[in-house]
């Protein structure tokens, strides 16, 4: 077996780095081992290097704690002899489980379900690793303790940044709600670089698979069907069109549209998010079938009422039944890609494809929705 030094607490096997530390003498009686050797789990020098720091870093200081436990503390002798050491740690921050409940009771007033089950959810998962503490009584070795418990439990490194933000979001929320100092053990954490795959941008459906899936949706004719023809040829995100309405469908005229627009059940996802759409192809035979198909409110009841829609239930239901007919890296979402591409190569003007889809990056930037008869040459099914 080849092994070779690197650098410092470094050395790779098989092009493997592995973090590895001797365990100083007066403490190996509280570890299994006199050496700790860790897998990194990466190829790349500079990410090893990083979590090798942060590893470090951490074992100091759980040396320094231990060293400290063995000799008492050396900052006892200079408090009133009445006072306990627990008292200098003691908090009058809240804990995190009441943190959650304020920050979730302040910001969930027109969002979904899922905006309050991630916080529960990421805090129960900081709950479970080190308890219910104090919001300013989290130390940075236990937060990074929890970053590792969360890859351990096999979570992606896109879901481990997630469940940090989430909780920062509510610690930095709730401090400044109580009147706390600013707490930075959850600020730059390390976690990575982002998987080639999961930052790899999400690939359009070639126009003979797009041509084939828009065959299978009306063949079979139903409303999963409809809503996916529906997205194809319209660019809307999934959760746009399953919160639509019959008043959000205008079929007659010259200039069938759809009116993407906030309602209670379903908000935007942008403030710029709200425009009208042409409708053509599959996008206008889907709206006209699902407007036939319902007497209701909604003109896609199944995914969608005055609770809430369901884009979660819909996104798995349709990605499962588009998984056979559209290459791997292909989902509901490239439906999006699939029409920009489709326009950019009708030579449609790039601020007209903007108000169409509507991309985060051009929202600011962008004049209000144009209507369809401003904007005839772009409502062509594809190139």
């Amino acid at each position: 077996m080849w092994v070779t030094k690197d650098a410092p607490f470094l050395y790779t096997k098989r092009g493997v780095y592995y973090f590895s530390r001797r365990v100083p003498g007066d403490l190996k009686g509280h570890y299994k081992s006199p050496r700790i050797a860790i897998s990194l789990r990466t190829k790349s020098k500079k990410v090893a290097r990083a979590r090798a720091i942060s590893l470090a870093a951490k074992l100091d200081e759980d040396w320094l704690t231990l060293r400290w436990k063995n000799t008492g503390d050396p900052l006892q002798r200079f408090l009133h002899q009445h006072i306990s050491s627990e008292a200098t740690i003691a908090s009058d921050g809240i804990t995190l489980s009441e943190a959650r409940e304020l920050y979730v009771g302040a910001k969930q007033e027109g969002r979904s379900s899922t905006f309050t089950r991630a916080a529960e959810r990421c805090t129960e998962y900081l709950i479970g690793c080190h308890g219910d503490k104090p919001i300013d009584a989290y130390t940075r070795a236990e937060v990074n303790q929890f970053r590792d418990a969360l890859f351990d439990r096999g979570l992606s490194k896109a879901s481990v940044k997630r469940t940090f933000n989430t909780i920062r979001a509510i610690v930095n929320f709730a401090a400044r709600e109580s009147g706390l100092a600013e707490i930075k053990a959850f600020s730059g954490v390390f976690i990575g670089d982002e998987d080639a795959a999961q930052t790899a941008k999400r690939a359009s459906l070639p126009s003979d698979v797009l041509e084939a899936v828009q065959r299978s949706c009306r063949e079979i004719d139903d409303e999963p069907r409809w809503l996916v023809a529906l997205i194809s040829d319209t660019g809307m995100r999934l959760s746009e069109a399953v919160g639509l309405v019959r008043k959000d469908v205008v079929l007659d005229g010259d200039h069938p549209h759809v009116k993407v627009r906030p309602h209670p059940w379903r908000p935007l996802k942008t403030r710029g998010s709200e425009r009208v759409i042409p409708l053509a192809g599959a996008s206008l035979w889907a709206a006209k079938r699902a407007f036939e198909a319902t007497d209701g409110t909604f003109l896609f009841p199944r995914y969608c009422s005055q609770d809430g829609n369901k884009a979660n239930s819909a996104s798995g239901a349709l990605n499962k039944w588009l998984s056979p007919r559209v290459p791997e890296s292909c989902v509901v979402h490239s439906f999006r890609h699939s029409l920009r591409d489709r326009l950019r190569a009708v030579e449609c003007p790039p601020d007209i494809i903007d108000r169409i889809t509507r991309p985060r990056r051009a929202v600011d930037r962008q004049r209000p929705p144009t209507t369809p008869q401003q904007s005839p040459q772009c409502t062509s099914r594809r190139p």
